[in-house]
């Protein structure tokens, strides 16, 4: 069994990853910042910690993952406030990863999204680009850190029902994913060593995704 916390743990894929942990008999702490939202959260077999990560420092973060095997990213400001999505999707992100460091959390999962990048391509007009920049630099100071990282880049997410079939690299681009199949994606990576220091960008196709994960090995 495995501590994880999950950073964004009222989120419609963080409650999926919720249940699925859960299933496969690990312990999950889910940081939220609305306390109504703390029965959901139990509901899918989380266990509730009220934490406003866009105010907290390091230290408090690292506070609250102590003791914890792995993190998972699953938070985000939701757009519409360009200081808030700076604040929360790059600099609250980066300072998680900071005290996961601190906290000896070794694994760090990071569900960004298809495409995220210095070359993302998005207009500074357009009002993606907070998230984009934002994202684009979490996922490059999460590269550069020594942590046992893996990145997830979903494609546009769906509510469909899951599938655990997906398509990666160009052969996705484009395409949609369900929220529980990145879920599964991201418990899958969990338990996968072959996984870490690697960016996987995924939309629904015709691969399991266990046998793409572990075919990563034979790809090395």
């Amino acid at each position: 069994m495995a501590r994880i916390a999950i950073v964004g743990g009222h989120g419609k894929v963080a409650l999926h990853l919720e249940r699925l942990l859960a299933e496969a008999g690990h312990e999950t702490t889910a940081l939220i910042r609305n306390p109504d939202h703390a029965d959901d959260v139990r509901a899918a077999g989380g266990n509730p910690v009220v934490a406003d990560v866009e105010h907290l420092d390091v230290a408090a973060l690292a506070d609250l993952l102590r003791g914890h095997d792995a993190v998972v990213w699953s938070a985000g400001a939701g757009g519409g406030n360009p200081a808030r999505t700076y604040a929360v999707d790059r600099d609250a992100a980066i300072a998680s990863m900071t005290a996961a460091q601190q906290a000896g959390a070794r694994r760090y999962v990071m569900v960004s999204y298809f495409g995220a990048g210095p070359d993302h391509g998005v207009a500074e007009d357009n009002s993606f680009f907070p998230y984009a920049e934002a994202k684009a630099a979490a996922d490059a100071h999460l590269r550069g850190t020594d942590l046992d990282w893996t990145i997830l880049g979903p494609g546009s997410l769906t509510s469909d029902p899951p599938t655990g079939l997906i398509d990666t690299g160009s052969a996705a681009a484009g395409g949609t994913v369900s929220r529980a199949d990145v879920a599964a994606v991201a418990a899958a990576v969990l338990d996968r060593p072959v996984t870490v220091h690697r960016t996987i960008e995924f939309n629904n196709g015709l691969t399991p995704i266990t046998a793409f994960l572990d075919a990563l090995g034979t790809n090395s």
